[in-house]
């Protein structure tokens, strides 16, 4: 089995990272999906992020690409294979605690609409 990566990344809404930055934990899943509804949060490694913007998040406005230190993350992380997908995704088992998310960025498309991995932000897993 494959390795989590030290730092894995979830694409947000702002008013739904607002929201939990006043709960004290993050429970959306995915795109208009509680954790509650989908028993998991979707993650992405960083070589994934660009792909999920693309297809699930075009054309939506203030979106925040958070990165998380799974070292941190206290629910069980685990790496499953999505259909259609070379590469396992990792999902959180349970409410993120924000004390795991050590950025959150504005991620925007860029000129041609598209979304590229956010600048500032390593692929190979680190901060710049």
């Amino acid at each position: 089995m494959r390795e989590v990566p030290g730092l894995i990344y979830h694409i947000a809404r702002a008013s739904d990272w607002a929201q939990a930055q006043a709960a004290g934990e993050y429970t959306t899943s995915t795109l208009g999906r509680t954790l509650a509804e989908e028993g998991f949060i979707h993650c992405s490694a960083a070589g994934q992020v660009a792909g999920v913007a693309n297809m699930f998040y075009q054309g939506l406005p203030d979106l925040l690409v958070l990165a998380i230190d799974t070292g941190r993350v206290r629910p069980e992380i685990r790496l499953e294979q999505v259909a259609g997908s070379a590469e396992p995704f990792p999902h959180i088992y349970g409410p993120l605690n924000l004390d795991a998310v050590v950025e959150a960025r504005r991620f925007e498309p860029g000129p041609d609409g598209r979304f590229a991995f956010p600048a500032g932000v390593r692929p190979g897993g680190g901060l710049t």
